[in-house]
């Protein structure tokens, strides 16, 4: 049941038509949306994962290597997706790759402010060109280490995964090309799929959501390079929490809304408040295929002169109030004798360390996804190995013969077979 003040409030911005057919979304089945990791995994072979995952498959018209299934599948019980072949993600989120491609075509130092548990960040470091540097941020510890995970599971090293707050990157000495700030919301745009969300909403949160959303947004204009883009979104519907955040930008920044090319048929919504005629995109169930998703792009005043980004020199100038997780470098731990590979290791797409890798079938992924020991065949070498399902490393276990030691991450482990 919806909220009456959500109702009375939604219906008069969205309008008549928009109302409806947002309400006849509650009937219909949610889309479910995956990207393909493409450095794992070439255009031929994405056919070949689509084909296993779903009987039919529609591609995403605003992001590259993204597809909608026909049912959901259990992505849990796919060792592709533990091995970083694909993300799971809505599909209204994945516009950031529209925005990115169609502005960013040389090396840029990018910071996702708020990025757990990944998904923007992933299809950042995915659009984003080659030599660029992402910082991933999350301020709760708990999703950072989540975020970080599915980082690792990317594969690719020119990331940094930080636990720090806004005011940290502020009084940091370094300029970002582009920032993309995925504000907290109150979360209307995921009412369909979540009735946690719709239990928690009020007037009272959304204004407070507001002025946590100002509050962040000065905090990291200091960081945005003048000439930089500040993508700005959120998953909620109300204009306080989006446009009037735009409008704030504008009038006290001097920022410059700037257009993404978009077709008609994708059923995008622009600005639904008076004072606000710039584009601005909206994502609204019924009317597009997707959940909902507030979405601009601003500029900062001045020229942009990027660089390509010198990841060290970067780290040494920030390490002093910044909490890096993991800097995109997968490091093995000494015991003893040993040199414990990391599991960022196996999973890095250029970095495997001359392991030999032993081939497993579907049950054993499973098994060893599930962290129980395998015996592998007699040939296979003593000592650190690497397993491999459908040609993508999964992660180690330790050889010793008679069975093989599962090296797996113990808060990564899948919980049911």
């Amino acid at each position: 049941m919806l909220p009456e003040d959500f109702i009375d409030y939604t219906s008069k911005l969205f309008g008549e038509q928009r109302w409806q057919a947002f309400l006849s979304s509650f009937r219909e089945d949610v889309p479910v949306s995956i990207r393909i990791n493409p450095f794992k995994i070439s255009r031929e072979q994405d056919k070949e994962i689509l084909a296993e995952l779903s009987a039919e498959s529609t591609a995403v018209p605003w992001c590259c290597n993204a597809f909608w299934l026909s049912s959901r599948p259990r992505f849990t019980s796919d060792p592709l997706f533990h091995a970083g072949a694909y993300y799971v993600q809505e599909a209204g989120s994945m516009f950031l790759d529209r925005v990115l491609r169609t502005y960013v075509s040389e090396p840029v130092t990018m910071l996702d402010l708020c990025a757990a548990p990944g998904g923007k960040s992933t299809l950042a470091r995915a659009a984003l060109p080659e030599s660029s540097l992402l910082f991933t941020n999350e301020p709760d510890r708990h999703r950072a280490n989540i975020l970080m995970e599915n980082m690792v599971k990317q594969g690719h090293e020119g990331i940094v995964v930080t636990n720090c707050y806004a005011e940290d990157y502020a009084k940091g000495r370094i300029a970002f090309d582009v920032i993309l700030v995925d504000a907290p919301c109150s979360g209307e745009g995921l009412f369909r799929r979540d009735n946690a969300a719709i239990g928690e909403w009020s007037m009272r949160n959304v204004r407070k959501c507001a002025e946590l959303q100002q509050s962040i947004l000065r905090d990291i204009w200091n960081a945005l390079a003048p000439g930089g883009l500040l993508v700005y979104s959120t998953c909620t519907f109300n204009v306080m929490e989006n446009e009037e955040n735009v409008l704030f930008l504008m009038r006290e920044y001097g920022a410059e809304v700037l257009p993404v090319p978009v077709e008609a048929e994708w059923g995008i919504c622009p600005s639904l408040h008076a004072e606000l005629t710039e584009p601005v995109y909206r994502f609204i169930p019924g009317t597009t295929k997707s959940e909902g998703l507030f979405m601009s792009v601003l500029m900062k005043p001045g020229t942009l002169s990027p660089a390509i980004p010198d990841k060290q020199k970067i780290l040494s100038k920030i390490k002093k109030g910044i909490h890096i997780l993991y800097d995109g470098v997968p490091r093995g731990e000494q015991k003893g004798r040993d040199i414990i590979p990391s599991h960022a290791e196996a999973l890095a797409i250029n970095n495997h360390g001359g392991y030999p890798i032993a081939k497993v079938s579907k049950d054993e992924a499973l098994r060893y996804l599930h962290r129980e020991p395998l015996v592998l065949p007699s040939d296979t070498p003593r000592g650190f190995v690497m397993l491999a399902y459908h040609g993508l490393p999964l992660g180690f276990v330790k050889n010793i013969g008679n069975r093989a030691n599962n090296l797996y991450p113990k808060e990564w482990a899948i919980r049911s077979l």
